[in-house]
């Protein structure tokens, strides 16, 4: 009993007044995924042995009425926070955002997008962001966005707690670090695959060339060497009528 109190009491606190200090996003309607609040739990001494299964628990007893849940999200019924698009406060110079390793030459030219009725994080702390990227993946990519300067240009950047959040960044203000070698020569693999001509015809070597059947002066060539169909029964034939003489 006294564990299912003592998560109630945490998760009030983490959804319900500060969920951008365990590097959580909730949507619009205040709900937070049950897979990326448990990551959250996990990074807590004490907490890692949450399981969704003692949520549903806590749920069913006197706490419920303090939580909101909806098949694979959840909410504080009560919330001390505000999610504030319009918030026109000055943003810091330079902002990090962590990606996934193998996404990281797609965020460098096309930039990034939110998912639907979500916001990117980022961050002005390294670790952080680095914190939030390897709930995704074990070496995550951080990039560099120059907040000021995108806010500046039209890019909708907002405060929130120590977070800050945006719907999109254009690849135009993401900086990082330069691409792997070995991911460049695959990058030029690729080019090189959709820039040669799909045909069937090999490419003929300098002062060589290539032999037309078609065109061959000698048509019977072709039959020279080859029996035709039917000849081991004119040979039984011939044989018969040598025989019968």
């Amino acid at each position: 009993m006294r564990k299912v109190t003592e998560l109630s009491r945490m998760l009030t606190y983490i959804l319900g007044y500060r969920p951008d200090e365990f590097g959580l996003v909730p949507d619009e309607e205040g709900f937070v995924g049950y897979k990326d609040l448990l990551k959250a739990l996990h990074e807590e001494d004490g907490w890692r042995y949450v399981r969704r299964s003692h949520i549903n628990e806590m749920l069913m007893g006197g706490e419920r009425e303090l939580f909101d849940s909806l098949n694979d999200r959840i909410r504080s019924m009560e919330r001390h926070w505000v999610l504030n698009p319009h918030d026109d406060l000055p943003l810091p110079g330079l902002l990090y955002i962590p990606v996934r390793k193998r996404a990281h030459s797609v965020a460098m030219e096309r930039g990034l997008k939110a998912e639907h009725n979500s916001y990117l994080a980022l961050s002005t702390d390294r670790k952080m962001a680095l914190r939030l990227g390897r709930r995704r993946d074990q070496h995550p990519v951080l990039l560099e966005i120059p907040a000021a300067a995108a806010g500046k240009k039209g890019v909708l950047i907002f405060p929130f707690g120590d977070l800050f959040l945006a719907p999109e960044i254009p690849g135009r203000f993401i900086a990082g670090p330069l691409l792997p070698k070995d991911s460049l020569e695959k990058e030029d693999k690729k080019i090189d695959k959709k820039q040669k001509p799909h045909s069937g015809l090999k490419t003929a070597t300098p002062g060589s060339f290539t032999l037309d059947p078609r065109r061959d002066p000698d048509p019977s060539r072709k039959f020279r060497g080859k029996k035709r169909k039917g000849w081991k029964e004119d040979a039984r034939k011939m044989r018969r009528g040598q025989t019968g003489a």
